[in-house]
């Protein structure tokens, strides 16, 4: 079967208005022209080693790894970017690309306001427009997100339709970027969305199991067994599967949020509870109602809280190359603590759902096995949740 140009399997796709076809094709076309351009590279290198902090390191996590008396466990310390999480690794990117074609507004969504910040702070750096839609629930459990955007020059806009959270930010970006498509690029946080965008903050973010691959290998001469990661949108833990694709041996675990349980209604772990259907122009797994309806989601972590699923992972789901497993706000929270305890690394919210379901991973490993944990971000932003939590 012939692959189709934007799918990853039956997944992914550009199902957008009309009005934003020659927008997408000029982004894709730019992406090719810029992956081409000596210059535009060797900027992106520039700016991730000596702005973002890169590389970033894999910590053996003696106290964690004795802790559960198993498989070793390595983090990758993405928690330690400049803005705190992995997201600034694709805003530094896409904010190259659109200077590189010319665009002087940037728009982009978020949930738990690290891709806001992240956005915000490579507009500060290159002096582009920034507005940053955010649900108004999000605004409110990220309070000082909201300050930090701020105080970097975005404008931020609390949406109030729908859920309010970061499903309905999207829906506001596309309507804004719709109708202001000639000055405006659309930085999209997530590995989701019409072609190119899943291609595309699929590549920024390889960064990290490309560093992955070869710090690992310099220290152990092998590869790891397992790789587990957070997964929402997917970004982070397509950014670090997707470098061993093809290494059959290294296993992909990703975490969803099962929030208060998958037998209620309130999680997001849509590739375990979903069904195909399109949303935000692409194709892929959605939590919907008997109807068709898109559901709304629940997660104490805000990046996670969303119904949909970047189109390249539910493709590793349908060829089984990755298994996918849900954490609740509970289990999050027991990570969360875990972490900081054992470690002295408070994790934010969303990667407190990769390490609180190690407790699962690690009894079916071996001593001799390793483990990764992409620490995806850090947790001063959740402090207030967890705080408020009884």
């Amino acid at each position: 079967m012939k692959k189709l140009k934007g799918y990853f399997g039956n997944f992914g796709g550009r199902y957008v208005p009309e009005t934003l076809i020659p927008s997408l094709i000029e982004v894709e076309k730019g992406f090719s022209a810029a992956m081409k351009s000596v210059d535009f590279r060797e900027k992106l290198s520039f700016y991730l080693r000596n702005y973002v902090g890169r590389p970033t390191p894999i910590y053996y996590a003696k106290n964690l790894t004795n802790y559960f008396n198993s498989a070793r466990i390595f983090l990758k310390r993405e928690d330690i970017c400049h803005t705190g999480s992995h997201k600034i690794n694709n805003t530094i990117g896409q904010s190259l690309l659109a200077k590189f074609l010319k665009k002087n507004r940037v728009i982009a969504e978020t949930g738990a306001g690290q891709h806001g910040v992240a956005t915000a702070t490579a507009c500060a750096l290159f002096g582009l427009k920034c507005v940053v839609y955010m649900g108004k629930k999000d605004v409110e459990r990220q309070t000082l997100n909201v300050y930090r955007m701020k105080l970097l020059g975005a404008e931020v806009i609390a949406v109030e339709s729908g859920s309010q959270t970061l499903k309905d930010a999207i829906n506001e970006a596309l309507r804004d970027w719709t109708a202001n498509v000639k000055n405006t690029f659309y930085l999209l946080g997530s590995a989701v969305g019409p072609h190119p965008y899943p291609t595309l903050v699929r590549y920024f973010q390889s960064v990290i199991g490309r560093e992955v691959r070869e710090q690992f290998l310099t220290l152990n001469k092998k590869l790891p067994d397992v790789l587990v990661a957070c997964v929402g949108g997917g970004s982070n833990a397509i950014g670090l599967f997707h470098p061993f694709y093809k290494d059959k041996n290294v296993k992909f675990i990703g975490i969803e949020a099962a929030g208060k349980g998958l037998s209620t209604n309130m999680h997001a772990a849509t590739l375990q509870k979903g069904r195909v259907g399109i949303l935000h122009g692409f194709k892929s797994y959605l939590l919907q109602d008997r109807c068709g309806q898109v559901m709304e989601t629940h997660s104490i972590s805000a990046g996670l809280d969303y119904p949909g699923v970047g189109p390249e992972h539910a493709f590793y789901k349908e060829i089984g190359r990755a298994k996918y497993y849900g954490a609740t706000d509970k289990e999050a929270i027991e990570g969360f603590k875990l972490l900081s305890l054992k470690e002295g690394i408070i994790p934010a919210l969303e990667p407190s759902h990769a390490i609180g379901y190690l407790k699962k991973i690690m009894p079916g490993l071996k001593k001799t096995q390793s483990v990764i944990v992409c620490l995806s971000g850090r947790g001063d932003k959740d402090l207030d949740i967890i705080t408020s939590v009884r």
